[in-house]
C-alpha cells in the first residue's frame, strides 16, 4: 500500500487513516501474504478503484458489497463488477434481472460496472482484498474500519445520497447513516440463495433515480454497454 495512488478528494480525507495503527497492521498483513506466495485480488493498482473512479464530491449513490471475487480475472476493485470478458457472476445476473424488471433495460453481457462508477455510483466493498480461491479470507484485518470511515465521511459531509444495503452484512454499515439526510434502500442480498425473498421487486433502481430527481440531481443511467 506504500505505492497507492488515490484520487485527490479521497486522499485529502483519508490520508490520516493510513497513519493509524490498524492500517499499519493491515499493510503488514498484506506484505506477509505476498511474501508467503499468496495471490491477492484485485491487483494492487485496482484495490482503490472504487474511490479513484468516483470522487467524494461526485458520489450520488453508494452500493455496498462484502469482499472481492476470489477467482482469477474477476475482481477489479468495484463491488459486484467483473472485468470485461469475464462471465457474469450469479449475483450480478440477478441485479441485471431486477434492473430489467424495474426499468425495462435489457441485461448486458458485460459485467463491468465501470460506467456506473464514472457517473457517481460508489461501488464499495467492505473489505478491499481477498486471497485467491479463499472467500472472506481478509475479513477482520482492518479493511472494515477503513470502509466504515468512508461511509461516515459521506454521511457527515454530503447530503441527499442514496445507499443500497443488500443483505445483513451491508446493512450493518447502515448504522453509520443518518436517514434524515440520505435515502437508505435495504433488501436481502441478490445472491441466488436469497434474491427471491425480497431482492426481486425491490425497485431500488427506479426509487434511487426518483429520489435524485426530486432533489434536483441527475439520475443514474443504469445501462451497461456491451
Amino acid at each position: 500500500m506504500e505505492r497507492v495512488r488515490l484520487e485527490q478528494s479521497w486522499k485529502e480525507l483519508l490520508l490520516p487513516e493510513f497513519e493509524c495503527g490498524y492500517m499499519q497492521s493491515l499493510k503488514g498483513f498484506l506484505l506477509r501474504e505476498k511474501q508467503q506466495g499468496r495471490v491477492i485480488y484485485p491487483a494492487g493498482s485496482d484495490i482503490f478503484n472504487a474511490l479513484n473512479s468516483t470522487p467524494f464530491d461526485k458520489t450520488r449513490v453508494v452500493i455496498l458489497g462484502q469482499d472481492p471475487y476470489h477467482g482469477p480475472g474477476q475482481a477489479h476493485g468495484l463491488c459486484f463488477s467483473v472485468q470485461q470478458g469475464v462471465d457474469l457472476p450469479p449475483s450480478l445476473k440477478n441485479i441485471y434481472k431486477e434492473i430489467s424488471a424495474d426499468l425495462g433495460i435489457s441485461p448486458s453481457r458485460s459485467g463491468c460496472l465501470q460506467p456506473w462508477a464514472m457517473q457517481g455510483v460508489l461501488l464499495l466493498n467492505a473489505v478491499l482484498t481477498v486471497a485467491a480461491g479463499s472467500a472472506a479470507s481478509h475479513q477482520g484485518k482492518g479493511w472494515e474500519q477503513f470502509t466504515d470511515r468512508i461511509v461516515a465521511l459521506l454521511n457527515e459531509r454530503r447530503e441527499r445520497l442514496v445507499f443500497f444495503l443488500w443483505g445483513s452484512y451491508a446493512q450493518r454499515k447502515g448504522e453509520l447513516i443518518d436517514r434524515s439526510r440520505h435515502l437508505v434502500l435495504e433488501s436481502v442480498h441478490p445472491s441466488p440463495l436469497s434474491a427471491s425473498r425480497g431482492f426481486f421487486g425491490n425497485h431500488h433502481f427506479s426509487r434511487a433515480n426518483r429520489y435524485l430527481q426530486e432533489n434536483s440531481l441527475q439520475p443514474i443511467d443504469w445501462r451497461v454497454p456491451e
